[in-house]
């Protein structure tokens, strides 16, 4: 049984490595993480059949995991596509318009809407949102379009993502890889995210005024051409007072949520639901005022295209999920009770041994961890390494006796805000089109206030552990 733990050990470390190789190669991981699951079911059962099986049970368990995450997001997002057809979305955010009186104020406005938008509308639909509605008044406010997409990304695919507050669907994924629970991450990641988010959009933030005074970056004129990707006009129009009650009535549907969540404590599952439940519920309404009698038919529609994105984001996810399931509870649940008596799963196992072979400290677990997130960020998603970081909290918390949640919150952090859509260019395209602007650039100017942000807060999370 020793001979087969340790090969158990040995292939998991070697498979965790392959995945961090091709991550930072930019190559895709679920081919690796399934011959992963296969591998580690033989050498555990000694059954090719068992193991073949393993790989779909493996996947089944990811899902059922992830399950409430990806329904909660595709009904979100469904809900967008609703609310910004009917010109809701855009009506809700108008009235933003008026703080905006120059480029400072644009800046931090464009930022804070872009940040709250995104808790509760998952930052992809928020961009096209937030671009239509705020990019002409900045630029007539003396911000430049690139200073506009810095704020977006920033605040949005950046603080709003990798705390993600309201859905959780990245401190579940986390959570789940971590073995803790959802409500911890949570906890630990509120210090980390705040100290990110201020220290790199006023870093951001300065960096662009210096450009902007020596005339790097120029400012924008008062007949600056706005982007031919801004849009303003409902492709279902609805009328006024209609328009206006429900841009009126879905914030204060949402607020209602956040105040049962606290009166009712409401956490984990119990608080997505009740935020997908209000997103179903206002997708519902908004669409059968706006088709009416084709309304039955539209609600069927905007639901699929909610379910495409939803699993077109997650398609990635789940093999290198399923994967880093196996190093805890889910190998038993897939495999049955193959390990050894002695055995705590994978992970733990691995963690021990690691602090009884290597005088493990809290620095140099933050900084494992840390860098580990930037890496498997790499690959321009953000979510697809997340798993890896919360199961590699997990080992280090093991080593270390303590600090799972925060060393999970951080490894969270570092995958996201570099391959959520801030630093790599292929994942911040649709901030970069919307306003404009060369998306190698915004990366370029994104690069210097991640990078130090990513760095305070790792060191900030060596004092909390």
């Amino acid at each position: 049984m020793g001979i087969e733990l340790a090969w158990l050990h040995g292939l998991y470390v070697l498979f965790v490595l392959g995945i961090i190789f091709m991550m930072v190669m930019r190559r895709d991981t679920s081919l690796i993480s399934i011959v992963g699951i296969a591998l580690l079911g033989l050498v555990a059962t000694g059954s090719v059949t068992t193991a073949i099986g393993g790989i779909f049970g493996s996947f089944i368990y990811a899902i059922t995991e992830l399950l409430p995450t990806i329904l909660v997001i595709c009904i979100i997002v469904a809900m967008s596509h609703v609310l910004t057809d009917t010109g809701v979305n855009e009506t809700m955010i108008r009235p933003m318009t008026h703080l905006v009186r120059n480029a400072t104020l644009a800046y931090w406005v464009i930022g804070i809407v872009m940040m709250v938008i995104s808790w509760f509308f998952w930052p992809s639909p928020a961009v096209a949102l937030v671009g239509a509605v705020m990019l002409p008044v900045a630029l007539r406010a003396g911000l430049p379009a690139i200073g506009v997409a810095v704020a977006m990304n920033l605040f949005g695919h950046g603080i709003a993502l990798s705390g993600d507050f309201v859905i959780q669907g990245a401190p579940t994924l986390t959570a789940k890889a971590a073995g803790i629970p959802v409500n911890d991450v949570i906890s630990a990641s509120i210090p980390l995210v705040i100290v990110m988010g201020v220290v790199t959009t006023i870093t951001a933030f300065w960096y662009l005024r210096k450009d902007m005074k020596i005339g790097i970056v120029p400012a924008p004129g008062k007949d600056t051409s706005i982007p031919d990707t801004v849009f303003t006009s409902a492709k279902v129009p609805l009328r006024d007072g209609v328009r206006r009650s429900l841009a009126l009535f879905v914030p204060i549907l949402f607020a209602l949520d956040v105040v049962a969540m606290f009166a009712f404590d409401l956490r984990g599952g119990d608080a997505t639901a009740l935020v997908g439940g209000t997103a179903l519920l206002i997708l519902i309404i908004a669409t059968m005022l706006a088709h009416q009698k084709k309304g039955l038919e539209q609600v069927t529609t905007h639901l699929i295209q909610g379910f495409q994105f939803g699993f077109k984001v997650f398609g990635p996810v789940i093999p290198i999920a399923a994967f880093f399931y196996m190093g805890d509870s889910g190998f038993l649940k897939v495999f049955g009770e193959v390990l050894p008596s002695g055995s705590h799963g994978i992970v733990n196992d691995l963690g021990v041994a690691l602090a009884q072979a290597i005088p493990i400290s809290k620095e140099v677990a933050a900084l494992t961890v840390s860098a580990v997130g930037v890496i498997t960020g790499l690959d321009g998603s953000g979510f697809s390494g997340i798993t890896l970081a919360g199961s590699l909290a997990q080992l280090f918390a093991t080593a270390l006796g303590a600090g799972a949640a925060t060393l999970t919150a951080l490894g969270q952090i570092s995958a996201i805000w570099v391959g959520g859509g801030t630093i790599i260019p292929w994942a911040l395209i649709p901030a970069a089109a919307i306003c404009g602007v060369d998306p190698f650039e915004l990366a370029r100017r994104n690069l210097y206030p991640v990078a130090i942000g990513l760095l305070v807060t790792t060191i900030v999370a060596m004092f909390l552990l």
